[in-house]
């Protein structure tokens, strides 16, 4: 059996593998550990933030395309009926 990632595998779900990660990033970083938590922390919430306005940049351009379209649709009913 190969191991090709900790998580194609379920190592890392697993509870007992759980408290030997905490305990090796308690080794690692000791005191630093809620400072990298916090900076952890931060990082992920400047993604979803990043991500937000993504979506939103997106769904302006979607209603944009769709006004657009529609006032297309109106403009070619009424040259249809004339």
């Amino acid at each position: 059996m190969t191991y090709s990632g900790l998580f194609a595998v379920g190592l890392i779900t697993s509870p007992v593998t759980l408290a030997i990660v905490a305990i090796l990033a308690l080794l690692l970083f000791g005191n630093r550990l809620p400072s990298v938590m916090r900076s952890l922390g931060r990082s992920v919430v400047e993604f979803k933030k990043g991500v937000a306005g993504v979506e939103e940049e997106i769904d302006g351009v979607v209603r944009s395309v769709d006004d657009q379209a529609k006032s297309e649709m109106k403009a070619e009913k009424k040259d249809a009926e004339v």
